[in-house]
């Protein structure tokens, strides 16, 4: 039974993500930079195969003249526009090269500049549109409608962007919470983990706040409205997400700069070639062969395949290996990480609850597993996480549960149940100090409630959650419940600090005392918990002000704007938010925390490698330029010396995507010395008060 429960929920967990992979897949297909590009090297690679069939040369031009329309008209038309506003982009002279190698009957090198260039704009203009999606889809946390109460009692549908402070909104149990206020009447549990993260839901009563976009559980709440829809807390998520990524964009500048020197640069001095001999006498032909072979030679196609094959191979290989990077920018970034900061639940934790302790207490006549099944029977009818906590743990005992009857709930305290003819009450510790509890005389139900008091305090100090189990009013047993520690996440802890120098720092919206119990099982020694999201911006913003690069890993959509803010953002893929997901800039699909360390070392034997090839590359286009500028350098000879350098730095790239690049990456992080105790480190958040 437990293998098969276990089977068809990763079953159902995998067949999701498939779902969603093919519906991202449908989602770049339709994007007609996508198409195009594929056209062009799907054209260009049937050309390539002519060729080398030994097909006539009318056969393999058509398929690369049919691969420079489809893949170059769209950055030919870029640099007209850009030529219209006084400026001079490398998309274009890429184009002309391509148009100066076709000239001289060098169609195959002009083909495979018009594939690079046109891949690179597809898959910039998917990440544009990825970014601008994502952040459109934070909205829908919040519902478009809510139940607004006129005179206490007369209840009316309205827009949520409608509501005003000071409305009075009903949820119901099961509806997400309309609006950022306070709670005036009734008591749920409301899941809230969307904006702070915690694990289990909380106990919502009149005067605690509640935010929009949060579920509400079994009860049903009245909440007066205190901020209106742009200045929710989700809202200002959905701001600082947008602040953050155009931040980021700025650091396009320079890339740009250098594109346009490197144009200019180029057109100013293939012109001077071509008319300056001519201006002294020389032969037309030969000079504008000269001026040719330069624009041949000096087109950065080595340049770029010393670039690209790098990278896209590390990242090839990263996907093998369960980890979406979704750019060469990231990966790139990685190596630059001087500092990785955690979030908690979901990313370092599991982030579901399971029964970690069975404590029957002595007296009560229950073994562990009687004492499983009674509790097991009376949540089955119930839908809180707890709940499936101690379902699942009666089903890996392989227990066969009774029946119960007379079901109920009561949000904060727990569930009551009849089973087997006995009242059997499972819920908080507060139970203990329930009047029918603390009221029995009867023999052995002083030292039964004292020994629950004694096992509760004892879990509670070792960060667990406690349920006590009465049967009939007596204590029989008590329940430990736990988020648990991912089984790499202390191996990956110790690899990152043997790797980059520094210790990973904890952001967490749970309370102190959790985080930092979690902080000493995994080695983390800063810990900075009670954190809301904006105050994970802050101290992401507070670490880069220090001087760090900092790389944040997180799951949920309040962990969104610190990814956005932070130098590098990584998602846990199989249970991570969409916004968490598209905000990040890599992907961890199947959430093995111990790729974090390979993926930093891969980054930097690929940033080696580029530096490399761009020696190689720079060298080879130095000599040939200077060659011919200083000498006559024939045409087969520049073409043979440019195809070379670009074959050898490709292949050189290449070699990245072997499997062993990856067994060897991140081998130094295994002999650490565990980290001492955790300095944690509580902030109170004003984020509602701002």
């Amino acid at each position: 039974m437990t293998s098969t429960l276990s089977s068809s929920r990763h079953t159902a967990a995998d067949a999701a993500i498939s779902r969603r992979a093919r519906s991202r897949w449908w989602d770049v297909l339709s994007m007609a930079e996508v198409r195009w590009a594929a056209a062009a090297a799907v054209l260009f690679a049937i050309g390539g195969a002519f060729q080398l069939g030994g097909a006539p040369a009318a056969v393999w031009w058509t398929f690369y003249l049919a691969c420079y329309v489809t893949g170059g008209w769209e950055p030919a038309l870029a640099g007209l526009q850009a030529l219209r506003e006084r400026t001079l982009d490398v998309d274009l002279l890429m184009i002309v090269a391509a148009l100066v190698a076709a000239t001289i009957g060098q169609v195959f090198d002009g083909a495979l500049l018009i594939v690079i260039f046109s891949t690179s704009g597809a898959l910039e203009a998917f990440v544009t549109r990825r970014t601008a999606d994502s952040v459109r889809a934070l909205l829908d946390l919040a519902p478009e409608e809510a139940s607004r109460l006129l005179d206490g009692e007369t209840e009316e549908v309205v827009l949520t962007a409608d509501l005003v402070v000071g409305d009075v909104v009903l949820v119901r149990p099961g509806e997400r919470v309309g609006a950022d206020g306070e709670v005036l009447e009734g008591a749920s549990e409301v899941d809230q983990a969307s904006i702070t993260g915690e694990p289990l839901p909380v106990l919502k009563e009149a005067g605690d706040e509640v935010f929009a976009g949060t579920l509400n559980g079994t009860g049903a709440l009245r909440v007066r409205v205190d901020r209106a829809a742009q200045d929710s807390v989700v809202a200002r998520i959905v701001a600082m997400v947008e602040d953050a990524s155009a931040t980021k964009a700025t650091t396009q500048l320079f890339i740009e700069k250098v594109e346009q020197r490197y144009s200019v640069g180029v057109v100013v001095s293939t012109l001077a070639l071509f008319f300056l001999p001519l201006a002294f006498g020389a032969e037309l032909r030969p000079t504008l062969l000269r001026a040719m072979t330069f624009m041949i030679v000096a087109s950065p196609c080595a340049v770029v395949l010393a670039t690209m094959p790098p990278l896209l191979a590390a990242i090839a290989n990263a996907g093998r290996h369960g980890l979406l990077v979704k750019s060469a920018v990231v990966m790139e970034k990685f190596r630059d990480v001087t500092i990785v900061a955690f979030d908690k639940t979901g990313t370092l934790t599991e982030g579901t609850p399971r029964v970690s302790e069975v404590i029957p207490l002595d007296g009560a006549g229950l073994d562990p597993d009687a004492l499983v099944r009674l509790a097991a029977a009376a949540e089955r009818p119930s839908a809180h996480p707890l709940a499936r906590a101690v379902l699942a743990a009666a089903h890996d005992r392989g227990l066969e549960l009774p029946h119960a009857e007379d079901f109920s709930s009561a949000p904060g305290r727990g569930v009551t149940a009849t089973v087997e003819a006995h009242v059997v009450r499972v819920g908080s510790p507060a139970l203990l100090a329930d009047p029918a509890v603390v009221a029995d005389t009867t023999t052995g139900a002083g030292d039964l409630l004292e020994q629950a008091r004694a096992a509760v305090a004892d879990l509670e100090a070792h960060g667990r959650t406690a349920a006590v189990v009465l049967l009939d009013d007596r204590p029989v047993g008590v329940l430990g419940l736990a988020d648990r520690v991912r089984p790499d996440a202390h191996a990956t802890v110790l690899a990152l600090t043997n790797l980059i120098g520094a210790t990973p720092v904890l952001l967490t919206g749970d309370n102190p005392g959790a985080a930092g119990r979690l902080a000493q099982e995994v080695g983390i020694t800063d810990v900075r918990a009670s954190l809301l999201p904006a105050d994970k911006v802050a101290q992401v913003k507070a670490l880069q002000a220090a001087g760090h690069r900092v790389l944040l890993v997180g799951d949920g959509v309040n962990d969104a704007p610190a990814m956005a803010a932070a130098d590098l953002g990584v998602a846990m893929g199989r249970h991570g938010s969409d916004l968490a997901l598209e905000t990040s800039d890599a992907v961890i699909v199947r959430d093995e925390l111990a790729i974090l360390p390979k993926i930093i070392d891969l980054s930097g034997r690929a940033h080696r490698v580029v530096k490399a090839n761009l020696v190689i590359a720079g060298t080879v286009i130095s000599l040939l330029v200077i060659w011919d500028l200083v000498w006559i350098l024939p045409l087969p000879l520049g073409v043979a010396g440019h195809e070379g350098s670009t074959v050898i730095v490709g292949l050189n790239g290449l070699r990245l995507l072997r499997a062993a690049a990856w067994t060897r990456a991140g081998i130094k992080g295994s002999n650490v010395t565990p980290a001492p105790p955790a300095e944690v480190v509580g902030l109170a958040s004003t984020y509602a008060r701002r």
